[in-house]
């Protein structure tokens, strides 16, 4: 294979000479500068193109991803999807970190550096990212005011599945990343080496329904603005150029000029409705959602309701509580140790979020044991920001005055 050549030997010679030194901060490497820029093809995508891509990450000897990797980046485009996709991750980026010490006490400085860290935020999103693309190859630098960064390996240029890296991946030269010495603590590894995620699950429902609007917005074509038609003796230089005049200056509609002896008829579809097209977009959007929030959410305007919504919510948020856990577990077993090598992260210290607590059902038990138990004025204001000062005062029937004229 490629990855015991001599060029791919000198190549990983090179990541060896870039962790030497005596400077913890200098020993970075640089796989992000020996990518060999590409342009991307712009071409139309469909099926084939998808079965293909699918194909090449599946090969037994040098499987290549890069396909596969544009594709996702072009079905990313589609507005579901990536309504979708924000809906379910930025909820997850939202959480509040925090660091507990071996004593279970709350390392608040260290949690502050972490939620006010924008690098604390990439991590959390490629590794979020490794659900719906299968794969993040993550690499840490220090820029010159000693701040980490955090860069993405382009998907396109890792073999996960061999533990590859491609400076330019249309060629065969390649990088053992897992045998050099920064894997571990510069170079960081999420998601599973044969998983190609949840977006190839939904590349099929995107082309369809890009196929279909394709098809919808022709036939919106034609029937707001019909093509128009002129007959005219052909064989006649002189009134095909006299007809090919006029047609254009009559607007800009579709036209085109045929001979007298010729007949155009247009073709009857069952339907000119396009509801056949509307139902399947309406098809590919549900089973898009139902691949990344668990439910349809908002969407089923029609048929809707709010305990369907609330109950969709439900099944999101377990989803939502899961990619939490999956940090969680990535930070406590590789990113922490390796931020405490590189000096980052001080101390022995475990990743978790705070408890979420459900603030209705928690009102509803605090206005219940109010009625019979006094409740901490502090602790209102904190939970529920509601400013409240004193006990409640009970009215008393001398206070009422409830004489014979009140309800005159």
């Amino acid at each position: 294979m490629a990855r015991n050549s001599k060029k791919g030997k000198s190549y990983r010679q090179q990541s060896y000479n870039l962790a030497q030194g005596s400077n913890t901060k200098s020993k970075a490497p640089n796989y992000s500068g020996m990518i060999a820029p590409k342009a991307i093809s712009q071409a139309r995508q469909d099926i084939k193109t998808w079965k293909e891509a699918e194909r090449l990450t599946k090969l037994e000897e040098n499987p290549k991803w890069w396909k596969q990797i544009l594709l996702y980046k072009d079905i990313r485009k589609d507005a579901l999807l990536t309504s979708q996709y924000k809906n379910r991750t930025l909820k997850a980026l939202g959480e509040t970190i925090i660091l507990k010490k071996p004593n279970g006490d709350i390392d608040q400085e260290q949690s502050d550096f972490l939620n006010n860290a924008v690098w604390s935020n990439e991590i959390n999103k490629h590794i979020l990212d490794s659900i719906y693309e299968g794969h993040s190859l993550l690499e840490f630098s220090f820029n010159d005011a000693g701040i980490l960064q955090v860069d993405l390996i382009p998907r396109e240029n890792v073999n996960p599945r061999d533990g590859l890296f491609y400076p330019d991946y249309m060629e065969d030269k390649s990088i053992d990343y897992r045998e050099v010495r920064e894997y571990g603590t510069w170079l960081l590894e999420f998601g599973e080496k044969d998983d190609l995620g949840l977006l190839n699950n939904a590349v099929p429902h995107v082309l369809f329904k890009r196929f279909a609007q394709s098809c919808w917005s022709e036939l919106c074509e034609i029937n707001g603005i019909p093509p128009r038609v002129l007959k005219t003796n052909t064989q006649d230089p002189t009134m095909m150029r006299r007809g090919e005049k006029m047609m254009r200056d009559m607007g800009a509609a579709a036209w085109f000029i045929i001979d007298e002896s010729e007949k155009f008829e247009f073709a009857q579809s069952a339907t000119q409705s396009g509801d056949v097209y509307s139902k399947l977009i309406t098809l590919c959007d549900n089973q898009n959602s139902l691949l990344f929030s668990g439910a349809i959410i908002g969407q089923d305007t029609k048929n809707g309701s709010r305990s369907k919504d609330e109950s969709s919510r439900e099944v999101l948020q377990t989803l939502i509580d899961g990619d939490l856990v999956l940090l969680e577990k990535y930070w406590n077993s590789r990113v922490i140790p390796a931020l405490q090598a590189l000096g980052v992260i001080k101390g022995d210290v475990t990743y978790g979020y705070e408890q979420t607590e459900d603030l209705e059902q928690l009102w509803k038990m605090t206005s219940e044991v109010m009625q019979y138990k006094n409740v901490d004025d502090k602790w209102l204001i904190d939970k529920f920001g509601i400013q409240v000062t004193g006990d409640r005062v009970q009215p008393s029937a001398q206070n009422l005055n409830l004489g014979l004229d009140f309800f005159d």
